[in-house]
């Protein structure tokens, strides 16, 4: 799908999406709970949720969708017997959630995603199941694992992805006997974890840190269904709150002052970006590397550092930014762990931007053709968090033309 954009003043008032990070942990954890029924509201009909409530069916947990609820039977996953592949589409979450989870019940489990999604790094969890005596296979088209994760002490690095502790997370509560975690420094993506700490805590799961890197997990613990509405989203709201940037009367509600999402920080960065050319750190919220990096180059230009897990997110997101920037006369330079956007003479792209199949390119993107005006090749990729991403910039006044080429 092409997107058009034709640049107007925008205004009105954005209601935040709901979040996908937690939605995903609080899938999870009601498809955990085994003793009754969960309703989890704001759950949105995106790719990633799709494919989350898929490998939850598969694994036998009930669910029913009406609108943005879901209402969840959980199951017990010690006796789940899945037929086919769990599909995770194009979620990262997804995969690395239910990786450890499909090693609680002690019979093999596949894995299928796309390609890019299986290219990813998976080697924390291919080291536990070495160190275990736990069957892992993986090919370009599925991850295959067998056996039962056992309780113990695991160092898992800090620096590759938080989605692997918090999977484990999910799972060591299940086991028989107490866990202890050490993360290997740097630890980044810190406020994620935290997200999966609050998650597990509603359904009556705890764990608890010891010290900065270390998280300790009882064992025997027992997941209880709740009732919970899924908090307002700062990543995806971050991309409404640029057009302010650029002098558009655009309100976001529904995000929460007391919330743990890392990709709030996107205040203060937003704020530094329009004063001057600042250095951003975003170890802790790569996910708004695209956006800052689009304000960044309408603006200012910026430095960005801890850049180095842009690379394995859905696209390789600084390339591609510096990729499509160009179009508009901005100058990227991107290093090993860091990204360099130049102040330039910012213009209207001259040829078509490409989406680069990556959600938050093409929101990115089409946020300064709110601005300069011209069009996306490959738009449907929003579909795989927000769907309905250009329907709320049409009611914010934005003229969006969509057509398939």
């Amino acid at each position: 799908m092409n997107v058009r954009i034709i640049p107007r003043p925008l205004h009105g008032v954005i209601q935040a999406p709901p979040s996908k990070s937690m939605a995903h942990r609080l899938l999870v954890c009601g498809g955990l709970a085994k003793s009754g029924v969960s309703i989890l509201h704001g759950i949105s009909d995106s790719e990633d949720m799709m494919a989350t409530l898929g490998c939850l069916a598969a694994l036998g947990v009930q669910y029913k969708k009406a609108g943005n609820t879901v209402t969840i039977t959980g199951t017990d996953l010690f006796s789940a017997e899945p037929k086919e592949p769990l599909a995770c589409r194009e979620s990262g979450s997804t995969l690395r959630f239910f990786l450890p989870l499909a090693l609680m019940c002690g019979k093999e489990v596949r894995f299928s995603g796309s390609a890019k999604l299986l290219s990813r790094p998976l080697t924390v969890y291919e080291t536990i199941c070495c160190e275990q005596n736990l069957f892992y296979r993986q090919t370009e088209t599925e991850v295959s694992v067998r056996g039962r994760l056992t309780p113990g002490h695991y160092k898992i690095p800090g620096n590759i992805s938080s989605q692997f502790i918090s999977g484990l997370l999910f799972a060591l509560p299940l086991c028989e006997g107490d866990s202890t975690l050490s993360i290997l420094p740097p630890v980044e993506s810190r406020p994620y974890l935290e997200l999966t700490i609050e998650a597990l805590a509603a359904f009556g799961v705890h764990v608890s840190w010891t010290d900065d890197r270390t998280l300790f997990v009882p064992g025997r613990q027992t997941y209880h269904p709740c009732e919970m509405t899924v908090e307002g989203d700062y990543s995806n709201a971050a991309f409404f709150a640029a057009l302010k940037l650029f002098g558009n009367e655009v309100e976001i509600t529904g995000l929460s002052d007391a919330s743990r999402q890392g990709d709030k920080v996107y205040l203060k960065f937003f704020e530094m970006l329009a004063k001057g050319t600042p250095t951003i750190h975003i170890g802790d919220c790569p996910d708004l590397g695209p956006i800052l990096m689009a304000v960044a180059a309408a603006k200012n230009g910026a430095v960005f550092r801890e850049t180095r897990r842009l690379k394995i997110k859905e696209s390789d997101r600084g390339a591609a930014m510096a990729q499509e920037l160009a179009k508009f006369g901005a100058s990227v330079t991107v290093y090993e762990d860091s990204i360099v956007v130049y102040p330039a003479s910012f213009h209207a792209p001259r040829e078509i931007l490409h989406g680069h199949n990556d959600h938050r390119i093409v929101m990115a993107l089409s946020a300064l053709l709110t601005v300069t005006g011209g069009e996306i090749e490959g738009a449907q990729a929003v579909r795989k968090s927000l769907p309905e991403y250009f329907d709320m910039l049409k009611s914010l006044g934005a003229e969006v033309i969509e057509y398939e080429a």
